[in-house]
């Protein structure tokens, strides 16, 4: 567990599920009434200013800002002027990924003595082991040498799906059992094809690792990138519909009118519980980037294709 000494923290690194999870425990331990996150794309000159502006509302604050190193230099002034006068009843986190960009801002929040918090990548596969076993220790369970390994060959690096299978197995199976290879490979035989239309529904969820689970079985059992992007589209589309129609109606009224069945009215009414219009806004606008980055704009498409299933994930929360 994270704790905080200071109302001010630095995490450092690119590795997202660790930065992640540092941040939910910081906001955990402030046990804040009032929670506002950014990323650096979507800051305009002076929200930063008024974000961290005391607040009338609220004796307890905390506000994330990510990938700092992508901050426009006006932005950075902000955070800058800040440093020099803290406010105590606010906790302001910060997250730079790493490099030689931004450096010079980092170096300005250091000198201002932050809690500092590692989110470096695990490389090496002594350290993929270590965080598998680390996880099971977390859930308060054993597992087997053998089966750790079995774990890394069959899902490969990506933390937040690594940490999805320990979870997974870790509820799987019995209590008084230590894992082995057995139950690794009774859960590989359990994951079934993904379609796009599973990583839409739990990106909508906001279930990260598992719609990033889902993404590479779909693409492992030749699901076409493009077909992914359709059904990330299709799905936010739907919620848009019904966001605009009156809960009062009921979904089979509605369904000649929003040219859509009965069931998926009440499925995207349930969804929408957990989004916002501003949210929505978002996810929308990081589908269409993901469209034209499969469709050639983009180097890696895979690559553009996580970052905006994951964007989807964290939009869901955005009020």
């Amino acid at each position: 567990m994270v704790e905080i000494s200071v109302g001010l923290v630095l995490i450092q690194g690119p590795e997202s599920l660790l930065a992640d999870r540092a941040i939910s425990q910081i906001i955990a331990a402030t046990k804040s009434g009032q929670v506002m996150s950014f990323t650096a794309d979507e800051l305009e000159v002076g929200t930063i200013t008024d974000s961290l502006a005391p607040s009338l509302f609220s004796d307890s604050r905390v506000v994330v800002i990510k990938d700092i190193q992508d901050l426009i230099v006006e932005c950075s002034e902000e955070i800058a002027n800040y440093l020099e006068n803290l406010d105590e009843t606010l906790t302001l986190v910060l997250w730079h990924k790493g490099g030689v960009k931004g450096k010079a801002l980092v170096d300005k929040i250091k000198k201002a003595k932050p809690e500092l918090i590692a989110a470096e990548a695990i490389k090496k596969e002594s350290e993929k082991s270590d965080f598998i076993r680390s996880e099971f220790k977390r859930l308060n369970r054993k597992i087997t040498t053998e089966a750790v390994t079995s774990l890394l060959d069959a899902l490969g690096t990506d933390l937040r799906e690594l940490s999805a299978a320990c979870s997974q197995l870790a509820s799987d199976v019995p209590l008084q059992k230590v894992i082995d290879e057995s139950d690794v490979a009774a859960y590989q035989q359990g994951r079934v094809e993904s379609t796009g239309f599973d990583v839409a529904d739990a990106a909508l969820e906001g279930k990260t690792a598992i719609a990033l689970i889902n993404l590479r079985n779909a693409l492992a059992t030749g699901t076409d990138p493009v077909l992914i992007v359709s059904a990330l589209a299709s799905s936010l589309r739907t919620l848009a519909k019904v966001s605009g129609a009156s809960n009062g109606v009921k979904s089979f009224e509605l369904a000649s009118t929003l040219a859509l069945p009965p069931w998926q009215i009440d499925k995207a009414r349930r969804q929408l519980n957990s989004w916002s219009e501003k949210g929505l806004i978002k996810a929308v606008v990081a589908v269409a980037g993901a469209d034209a980055d499969i469709k050639g704009a983009a180097a890696d498409p895979i690559y553009a294709l996580e970052r905006a299933i994951m964007t989807v994930c964290s939009a869901r929360g955005v009020r």
